[in-house]
């Protein structure tokens, strides 16, 4: 039996879903009933097998995976169960999702480039990058969900600006970890049907086990520093997997079991080299300053600005809109642009907080208004022009 089929069969999560989809409505307040009674006994007894293990590698652990800075498995990091007693008693701020701004996505330009280096933002760490004629797209997500569950779990708050298959054929995949928001299993399945022939996943170690056990076979698994060039019609295209500072965990086993970073995607672009970043999730670590020295200088950066209160909890696992800042700076990025927000309600802040916290940061930071922004859902921004 699959790791996968396990997880179906055993997962207290995917039991009681397939019970409420049976049975809805009426199974479905039951259900999550037996889901808060069942997930708290299955977590106190999970445990892992790391199968890429390497003792020189100072993130590897036998049992799974660690970042540089902070540990993971120390017996004192915050509590979640702490977390969501204090939640529900909190008067939380209400979402907005009437001032993220939208545009429709020009998918006649995007299906028309095959020079210009683009970047589309499609909702929280969705981006459809263009670079040398190849099509890549960040932690794909276009459910309406963020959730195991079908009929529970954090929704979409905002419409999607475009489709999956309104875009053109994807070429590259970049998975950054197996979180729901950012691993969404409808939405990779679609892409592995899609027209033209699967894309080439790259993703970390461990998550090409969950990605085989799903039947997706044209997948490229990553360590940190590891580099991968995907030939592209106007030159090669050089991707590493970098470091960042979060987690992993798919079901309620795994926790760390599988890695998690960032990616650097590196071009020649009309003669000259050309740097992207994808920071993924990630908390604020002296990892950046290492990719600013390593990399020299990023001609775009995407970076998380959302989902970062209570910052006692949050700290560690995501950045808030002054340490993305910092990020920015720390790598040396000429054009920055927040990710990670408007789209699922994923912890104590606002979906919209960015809209107004991002301004503050910036100026405490003397951070010019133009160098670090947020696009439109479904905004498009030319990144650099190559003459014909």
């Amino acid at each position: 039996m699959s790791p996968s089929t396990l997880f179906q069969a055993a997962n207290p999560l995917a039991l009681v879903g397939r019970l409420a989809l049976a049975f809805k409505p009426q199974a479905t307040r039951v259900a999550r009933w037996v889901a808060g009674l069942l997930v708290p006994l299955v977590l106190a007894g999970c445990s892992t097998v790391n199968p890429y293990y390497d003792p020189s590698r100072p993130h590897h652990r036998p049992d799974g995976f660690n970042n540089l800075h902070v540990d993971n498995w120390r017996a004192d990091k915050p509590s979640f169960w702490r977390w969501v007693r204090e939640r529900r008693l909190a008067d939380l701020p209400a979402d907005e999702p009437q001032r993220i701004e939208q545009t429709a996505t020009d998918v006649t330009l995007l299906k028309a480039n095959r020079r210009d280096v683009t970047v589309t933002w499609i909702g929280q760490s969705t981006v459809l990058w263009q670079v040398n004629g190849l099509n890549i797209l960040t932690d794909p997500h276009f459910g309406p969900r963020a959730s195991p569950l079908a009929f529970a779990g954090p929704q979409r708050l905002v419409p999607l600006p475009v489709t999956l298959e309104r875009l053109p054929r994807i070429d590259v995949v970049l998975i950054s970890h197996n979180h729901y928001d950012h691993l969404d299993r409808g939405t990779v399945q679609a892409l592995n049907r899609q027209a033209g022939g699967p894309p080439l996943f790259l993703v970390p170690l461990g998550v090409d086990l969950w990605m085989r056990d799903e039947g997706i076979g044209n997948v490229q698994r990553m360590d940190w520093w590891d580099r991968h060039a995907v030939p592209a019609p106007g030159g090669d295209v050089l991707v590493h997997l970098v470091p960042v500072q979060h987690w992993s965990r798919r079901s309620v086993w795994d926790r760390n079991a599988t890695l998690w970073g960032g990616f650097v995607v590196e071009a020649t672009v009309d003669g000259q080299a050309f740097r992207l970043l994808f920071a993924g999730d990630t908390g604020y670590s002296p990892d950046f300053k290492v990719l600013g020295k390593r990399f020299n200088a990023f001609d775009f950066a995407a970076i998380p600005v959302g989902c970062y209160e209570p910052r006692w909890f949050m700290t560690d696992q995501h950045v808030n809109e002054d340490e993305a800042v910092r990020i920015h700076l720390d790598v040396n990025s000429r054009l920055s642009m927040g990710i990670h927000w408007g789209t699922f309600r994923l912890c104590d802040d606002p979906i919209q907080a960015p809209l107004d916290g991002l301004p503050r940061a910036r100026a405490h930071h003397g951070v010019p208004a133009e160098d670090f922004v947020l696009f439109r859902l479904g905004e498009t921004r030319v990144l650099k022009s190559v003459r014909p």
